[in-house]
């Protein structure tokens, strides 16, 4: 079904319509929101809230827009909401990433010393990239979801690439940029 057919059906409160675009997002929101959250029960938690502030803003929404940012805006803000809520949260283990494989993308599966790299980053560094390198956003669309101006999302992925690689590669030469 094509996106903007639906979204005019879940307009209309077509139940049928909702759950066919729940279907479709739920997994590639929880693997996000468990990236962002780094907590599966807090991202569980994110996407349900996600998809509520959906179903009533869905009215909010500019057709001629792409969908996605507008969604993952959305799940990018509960995620963070209930991030700055929380008093602890508990980070994911690598043996988790073992008995739980749908937490992040395949690649992180079979890379989990990366993932656990990633996960040490700060927010500031960390979501953005999980966004661009995960789920594929453009930088433009990026900027747009976590509302930064275009120059500042490139400066913390610049940043965050250049601290991923420090990481994976400490004895490595220093870049002269």
């Amino acid at each position: 079904m094509e996106q903007h057919h639906w979204v005019e059906q879940v307009r209309s409160g077509d139940q049928f319509a909702f759950r066919q675009f729940y279907e479709a997002y739920a997994n590639g929101a929880i693997r996000i929101a468990s990236a962002i959250t780094r907590n599966r029960e807090l991202a569980k938690d994110a996407v349900q809230e996600t998809f509520i502030r959906v179903f009533r803003q869905i009215d909010s929404y500019n057709p001629t827009l792409p969908f996605d940012p507008w969604f993952y805006r959305i799940l990018t803000n509960e995620c963070l909401r209930l991030i700055n809520k929380e008093t602890s949260l508990v980070k994911v283990e690598p043996s988790n990433l073992d008995d739980n494989p749908a937490l992040v993308e395949k690649s992180f599966d079979q890379l989990s010393d990366l993932y656990d790299i990633i996960q040490s980053l700060d927010d500031l560094h960390r979501i953005p990239l999980i966004l661009k390198y995960i789920k594929g956003f453009s930088e433009k669309e990026i900027a747009d979801i976590l509302q930064l101006n275009q120059n500042t999302l490139k400066s913390r992925l610049f940043k965050a690439r250049k601290h991923l690689k420090m990481l994976l590669d400490p004895h490595g030469e220093e870049d002269v940029t």
